[in-house]
């Protein structure tokens, strides 16, 4: 018997008031010819978030919003959200972030072929120039490739799509990690035998923080992270060579770029390689591992 939901998208959002107006927009201007919904995961935000989402009842009667808020962290929103899902496929899209024109067809026709989706990454439309250039570009072209093992890939949530059952059965997103949960779930369903494909036609315009010191932030938790997923997932005939001094070597680009840097931009990135590099120190020592990056 044919499902009658076939795509669930899920949105967790905590105080996204003055993002996730753009990408309700984005998400009603959608058209597919199969039935689709909306989850909005709210994670206990104390700002106007659910406000503004109210306001797109008329325009999403599609959308339902239900309570997240039992544990911080967009892992466990998700969770929820999914749990709550009636869509044979979910998808995942961020509150701050914007899901391009025909995104909800692409992703549900390619769900239909393949059990675990990502999405292409589009960096220009949200961003000023200058924060562009503060962090590698990923997910333009192809997926996120690890350093470490040559047969695993992965990507970013903001425009994973899966099977709800495969979801079911890696238990969802790892909710003790505050970042890089969605590393590890690629990491978990590749372990199940299931690849993940490439979507081009479905692309994501992805919005970063456009102030340094939440960069520095990010860049170090992120980075804290890296060890801990090297840890998980290396194999005894798969080994990241010289971790040690290929981790030396980044504080000599942190140094270059830094005596080299006379624009913002410049700086910006110097900011980034500054606490991606003292966020892998701090993971290397709080999880016992190299400071090997995924």
């Amino acid at each position: 018997m044919k499902a009658e939901m076939k795509l669930s998208v899920i949105v967790p959002c905590f105080n996204a008031a003055e993002t996730i107006a753009v990408q309700l927009d984005a998400l009603a201007a959608q058209e597919w010819a199969e039935p689709w919904e909306i989850i909005i995961s709210n994670n206990g935000s104390t700002d106007d978030t659910l406000a503004v989402v109210e306001r797109y009842r008329e325009r999403l009667p599609n959308m339902r919003i239900i309570d997240a808020s039992s544990e911080k962290g967009a892992a466990y929103a998700i969770n929820v959200g999914a749990r709550a899902a009636k869509g044979e496929a979910i998808a995942f899209c961020d509150a701050d972030d914007e899901v391009a024109p025909g995104w909800i067809a692409a992703m549900g026709t390619s769900l239909e072929e393949h059990e675990f989706v990502a999405s292409r990454f589009d960096y220009e439309k949200l961003n000023e120039s200058w924060t562009q250039k503060r962090m590698w570009v990923v997910q333009e072209a192809g997926l996120q490739k690890t350093r470490f093992h040559p047969y695993m890939v992965h990507a970013g949530s903001c425009g994973l799509g899966i099977r709800r059952r495969l979801h079911e059965a890696v238990g969802g997103f790892d909710v003790t990690m505050p970042v890089l949960w969605d590393g590890d779930y690629c990491f978990k369903v590749q372990r199940l035998g299931t690849k993940l494909h490439f979507e081009p036609k479905a692309t994501v315009f992805v919005r970063y923080r456009n102030d340094l010191r939440s960069a520095f932030r990010q860049a170090r938790q992120w980075a804290t992270y890296n060890p801990l997923l090297y840890k998980r997932y290396r194999t005894p005939d798969v080994q990241f060579p010289e971790p040690w001094k290929f981790y030396l070597r980044g504080w000599r680009t942190f140094l270059y770029k830094l005596r080299s840097a006379r624009r913002k931009e410049d700086f910006a990135k110097c900011v980034w390689v500054l606490g991606w590099q003292i966020g892998l120190l701090q993971g290397s020592v709080k999880f016992w591992a190299p400071p090997v990056p995924i």
